[in-house]
């Protein structure tokens, strides 16, 4: 964690990245992700890191109109600067959001093969 970032009470952060000024609020669980500069993740958050409901785990994510298949079987999020999520949301593994996104609360974000993405 860079300097200027917040983990509040019964957070859980594991393999992630986190740039300055950001700030995840309690009871959040943050997997393998990059989650930029201001980033402000309200609290019940859940940003998953591992597909487990599918035969074939690895991780793919949406690029300028084209799947990327990674091979990793484990990748959370990337969050661009002062993106901001709502609470109780829960972004699926792969999940891109650009610069200044703003996700409201109790949605879900899922970019994988065969989702739908919603913002």
């Amino acid at each position: 964690m860079a300097a200027n970032c917040i983990l509040g009470p019964g957070a859980e952060l594991k393999s992630s990245f986190v740039f300055g000024g950001s700030k995840l609020a309690h009871f959040n669980f943050v997997g393998d992700s990059i989650l930029d500069r201001e980033v402000n993740l309200e609290a019940g958050l859940i940003i998953a890191n591992y597909r487990n409901e599918r035969a074939d785990p690895s991780i793919s994510f949406l690029h300028r109109g084209k799947w990327i298949n990674t091979s990793a079987e484990k990748f959370g999020a990337l969050a661009g600067d002062r993106t901001k999520v709502g609470a109780n949301a829960v972004i699926a593994p792969g999940a891109i959001l650009a610069p200044a996104t703003i996700v409201k609360r109790l949605s879900l974000i899922d970019q994988g093969v065969g989702a739908e993405y919603s913002n």
